[in-house]
């Protein structure tokens, strides 16, 4: 009998051990690779505060949009509105009565906010989940495109959400969620790896996650 070792050698030297060869080299399938470059781009995001004077292009903005609108919304009542903060008069303004860090240094601020006139009677207040899903959308495109951003949180915080309506003339009843500071990065960190088993409950808060 033959051994693996053997086996592995004849079909080698062999037209089907070419051919064999040849399958293995064979590129991924569309399909693959794109599933790969997206589980790659979520693991590989990571907070970028430090940005270069580049400005952001309006075709990267509006990709950055098109892919926050894409986000999942309860009842589909997509509750967003986006404000984009070029002006470099409001952006200090963000930093220096909002508190939002950087915002003056990078060329982008990005504001997702709640829309009350898309939010159904009877709702319950999932548009707080709506604007979050988004908003991780627009960081999940940034990086995607090459750009560097950070979520500065908002909502629920009103020491930021009243200033914030100020600046930006925002109805009364329009709360920002997030502002999203973007641009072309300036520095590179290692994205920190938050894999952690012991928060992965199977079946019932009492079961442990095993490999």
């Amino acid at each position: 009998m033959l051994s693996l070792g053997a086996v592995a050698l004849v079909a080698s030297c062999s037209g089907s051990g070419k051919k064999a060869q040849n399958a293995q080299e064979a590129p991924a399938s569309p399909k693959v690779d794109a599933s790969k470059a997206a589980i790659e781009n979520i693991m590989t995001r990571t907070s970028i505060r430090s940005y270069t004077e580049e400005p952001v292009s309006d075709a990267d903005i509006e990709t950055m949009l098109r892919a926050a609108m894409a986000a999942p919304t309860a009842m589909n009542a997509q509750p967003w509105q986006f404000v984009v903060v070029k002006d470099a008069e409001k952006r200090a303004k963000l930093e220096s009565e909002v508190h939002v860090r950087n915002a003056s240094k990078a060329p982008l601020v990005i504001v997702p906010c709640s829309d009350p006139a898309k939010i159904k009677e009877g709702m319950p207040e999932f548009w707080v989940e709506d604007v979050s899903a988004a908003t991780e959308n627009l960081l999940l495109a940034a990086h995607a495109l090459g750009l560097g951003a950070v979520w500065c949180g908002a909502y629920p915080g009103m020491d930021r959400v009243v200033p914030a309506r100020k600046v930006l003339s925002l109805p009364e009843n329009v709360n920002p969620v997030a502002f999203i500071v973007i641009g072309h990065p300036a520095e590179s960190p290692a994205p920190k790896d938050k894999w952690n088993p012991a928060a992965v409950h199977v079946d019932s808060w009492d079961g442990a996650y095993k490999k």
